[in-house]
């Protein structure tokens, strides 16, 4: 309480706090215009027969369950991001933009990334309609009516990702967090309005087991995306006239979930592959297309294959995407040319091997905390048998981190007013 109170008396605080609400509300109120020529029965009956469009309108703030006309969200930017970061393996150049530009280096890559994003939605936003086509969710399948809700679609990502800069530039948070954010939280009243309809006397033991466990993942949740591994750095003291600079000592974090949710977004667009794969078969032949789709859904409704695979995938692209981040080599480099070293250890190449063994030990606990948390909910249906029980997930990990977030970035602007006030 105190803290909000401290929130509400900064005039300038409390005028970005209200900023970003207001674009939150914009962004939830744009998720609620649908294209035109809709089935919504027979897109709910689809979404809740698959998982993986199921996630992908986690990502899209609900916007998928709608088809509105911001139904792809800020998905097709998420993936334009991952791509620049998987190229700067590939190109030097590229590498030296990220790492070694500052802050003009990061804008540069940034603006990058929202060029390809557009193509990209619009890649999406036609392999999706071509999929409810073949449903026949939509009821407009003239060549007009296709061309025209893509374009549509591709603007409404671009609209969000606006929204998202508008939000970042008030410092409150980062803006794509905070729009995947928004659409989580807002859904929470209708999973709670389905417990309450599905609720039955019989099952009071298991909501009170649910309650107590979803406190304990949270729990979880927080402390491992919180947690880090202190390396102890110290720096040689140097005399420069008549000064002495240098001679103290500090430490370098490697947290834990060092990937975040990123290799869940990896390991979803894997599964979710094969079925654009079925879709496009039906170009070819007919009868296979069936048949695949048919393999695709069989794999998709066995929870136990689906689970493992999906543990296998998060596990595995955390490794890849924390190789892909973080360069103990460029770092062991970077504490060598500003005269740090880890004590114990040799500048140099062996601080390089000294924090590769340090991040693929951690790694390893962050990875598989990881793809528990992405399975849980598929765990708690298979040993519950209720479908409207879920218990950890992607959304908690997103949830948690943005809470996190913005905490943080709060904090650190009032610890700045109070400086200002003395």
């Amino acid at each position: 309480m105190e803290k909000l109170m401290q929130i509400f008396k900064s005039p300038e605080l409390r005028k970005k706090i209200l900023i970003v609400a207001g674009l939150l509300l914009v962004s939830i109120k744009f998720a609620a215009i649908p294209i035109p020529g809709v089935d919504f029965g027979k897109l709910r009956m689809l979404l809740n027969s698959n998982q993986l469009l199921g996630f992908f309108d986690l990502f899209s703030g609900g916007a998928l369950d709608r088809l509105s006309i911001v139904m792809l969200g800020v998905g097709p930017y998420i993936t334009a991001t991952i791509i620049m970061q998987l190229l700067t393996m590939i190109f030097p150049y590229l590498k030296e933009i990220y790492y070694e530009q500052g802050e003009m280096g990061r804008a540069k890559f940034d603006r990058i990334s929202r060029y390809i994003t557009v193509p990209l939605a619009a890649l999406q936003a036609y392999g999706f309609l071509n999929i409810l086509r073949s449903q026949q969710i939509l009821t407009a399948s003239t060549p007009f009516d296709l061309w025209r809700n893509v374009i549509v679609i591709t603007a409404g990502s671009v609209f969000l990702i606006w929204i998202g800069e508008l939000i970042s530039e008030q410092k409150i948070g980062n803006g794509i967090s905070l729009l995947i954010f928004a659409g989580i939280v807002d859904r929470l009243p209708q999973a709670i309005s389905t417990l309450y309809l599905n609720y039955t006397p019989a099952q009071i033991p298991t909501y009170i087991v649910y309650l107590l466990l979803s406190i304990i993942v949270i729990a979880g949740v927080v402390f491992v995306n919180e947690g880090e591994r202190k390396i102890p750095v110290s720096y040689s003291r140097r005399v420069r006239g008549n000064k002495v600079y240098g001679g103290v000592s500090s430490y370098l974090p490697l947290k834990v979930n060092q990937a975040g949710v990123i290799p869940i977004i990896f390991a979803i667009s894997i599964l979710l592959l094969p079925q654009f794969l079925a879709q496009a078969s039906a170009i070819i032949s007919s009868n296979f297309s069936l048949q695949f789709n048919r393999f695709v859904n069989d794999f998709l409704n066995n929870q136990v294959i689906y689970s493992s695979v999906y543990f296998f995938l998060v596990v595995v692209f955390t490794y890849f995407y924390t190789a892909v981040t973080f360069d103990p080599e460029e770092i062991s480099k970077n504490l060598q040319r500003s005269g740090g070293f880890i004590p114990g250890i040799r500048p140099g190449e062996q601080s390089g091997l000294y924090l590769n063994k340090i991040i693929h030990r951690i790694t390893l606990f962050g990875a598989i905390f990881l793809g528990i948390i992405a399975i849980l909910p598929n765990l708690v249906r298979i040993f519950t048998g209720i479908q409207s029980l879920t218990l950890g997930g992607t959304g908690l990990l997103i949830v948690v981190a943005v809470a996190l977030e913005v905490r943080d970035q709060i904090n650190s602007q009032l610890v700045m007013r109070e400086y200002d006030g003395l």
